[in-house]
């Protein structure tokens, strides 16, 4: 371009001097020109990117972790809930679009009009739009070498690209729980019995060592045994739902931890966890006062019987073992009940049901203030409750994508599952949150 317009002051004969002013003043009208096209392009440039989460995204798990990475950021995002599968709002920055990239995200560019578009379009429909604010920290409790691929929301994690930390007794007993907003409860039996399997995989390594940590942990905090100690971690666990956290538990987690809070003054664990036998009359001694979701359960009492109570209708390992089906997600109103919304938002309403040591909730065994979520029949899959300050959340059944999950089996590649509706529910909870609580009714 210089060599150009050098030539044309050449040709009208103007001396050095007056070329360099030329020339300066030139250039300073190509930079005032760029500049104002840029401004223009700028004006017509989507100020917003729209997340979808319907059936166009093309990694739905991966995209909950790209909200998760704005809020990162210190940016603003939005959750749309009940618009195209609950979809995200983000800021169109070049760092959020080259995020998205990396993580395989699909996004829209969304121009003015067109979020003015959606906003109305939510606002005249069973839809919201609610804030996150601000990334909320999240712990695992995990036994110390535990496997990620041993549980689901440790993978789907990984997976997403979303930070955690690992706790267990040790943190628990130190009272760390207050400084994490989300806690998940990996597979653990807070009854104390070690899932029920003592009998049957009792000279298995990963049982014996499982066994070891949890009687030193019992010694080192002068409990009687390993299930006093369980009583005790599970109302450490209560107490920080009760002071605001958020918790997530799924599998024998749920149930467990339940029956440790009814059990707190009877014995319910087998002699080979505590030395001596349960009460035969476990079952009407339980106080169900002091749990946070069921109440009226039978508790499972024969060490030889793999199950823990009649809460869990399927009874994977038992002689009255149900089968699987499907269930439906229940459709809640974002504007009347945004929680349950929120924690249900998801592409597909039907999904094929999966087992775990737990897999699904008697409903003549909720408290009346418990809602369901997600149901199988006349069997609750998916739970969820407010206690004190805090709320708590349950999900029967340990893979969603890994309906018949053994011990031994090969971990879950969730590349080969990006968009499972599943796996979304897990993640509903880890953004949950970070939700503008102003915003939220219950």
């Amino acid at each position: 371009m210089r060599r150009g317009y050098l030539g044309f002051f050449r040709k009208t004969g103007c001396d050095r001097n007056a070329r360099s002013m030329l020339i300066r003043s030139f250039s300073t009208l190509l930079l005032v020109m760029t500049l104002l096209g840029g401004l223009g392009t700028r004006s017509v440039q989507a100020q917003s990117l729209l997340v979808p989460m319907d059936r166009q995204q093309q990694n739905h798990l991966r995209a909950y972790g790209l909200a998760y990475w704005t809020l990162e950021q210190e940016e603003k995002a939005e959750w749309l809930l009940n618009y195209r599968g609950g979809s995200f709002l983000l800021p169109d920055l070049p760092s959020v679009r080259r995020e998205a990239a990396y993580r395989g995200v699909s996004i829209t560019g969304v121009d003015a009009p067109a979020e003015a578009r959606i906003r109305a379009t939510i606002e005249g429909a069973n839809m919201e739009a609610v804030p996150l604010e601000q990334a909320p920290k999240v712990a695992i409790y995990t036994p110390p070498n535990s496997t990620p691929w041993d549980d689901a929301v440790t993978m789907v994690l990984e997976y997403a690209g979303i930070p955690y930390e690992t706790i267990w007794d040790y943190e628990v007993l130190e009272g760390d729980l207050s400084e994490y907003e989300w806690i998940h409860l990996h597979h653990e039996d807070f009854t104390g019995q070690y899932s029920k399997f003592y009998l049957t995989y009792a000279g298995a390594p990963w049982l014996q060592e499982e066994v070891a940590r949890n009687q030193e942990v019992a010694r080192a905090g002068d409990f009687a045994d390993v299930p006093e100690l369980k009583k005790h971690i599970a109302l450490e666990i209560r107490t920080y739902v009760e002071n605001g956290g958020f918790l997530f538990a799924m599998c024998s987690a749920t149930e467990t931890l339940e029956l440790a809070l009814a059990a707190l003054s009877v014995d319910i664990a087998a002699a080979y966890s505590d030395g001596t036998p349960p009460d035969a009359n476990a079952t009407s001694k339980l106080d169900w006062v002091a749990s946070m979701a069921f109440e009226n359960g039978d508790v499972q009492i024969a060490p030889s019987i793999n199950a823990f109570s009649d809460i869990d209708a399927h009874q994977v390992n038992t002689p009255w073992r149900k089968e699987l089906g499907v269930y439906t997600l229940f459709d809640f109103s974002a504007k009347f009940d945004p929680v349950p919304a929120m924690l249900t938002q998801n592409h597909e309403s039907v999904l094929p049901d999966f087992y775990g040591l737990t897999t699904s909730f008697r409903e003549d065994r909720l408290k009346p203030n418990t809602v369901v979520l997600g149901q199988e029949g006349g069997w609750a899959k998916y739970l969820h409750g407010n206690f004190g300050e805090g709320t708590w959340t349950y999900f029967g059944g340990h893979d969603p994508e890994d309906p018949e999950h053994q011990i031994g089996d090969p971990q879950t590649d969730l590349a080969l599952y990006p968009n499972s509706p599943g796996y979304r529910l897990i993640l509903n909870n880890v953004l949950f949150p970070a939700a503008k609580k102003k915003k939220l009714k219950t």
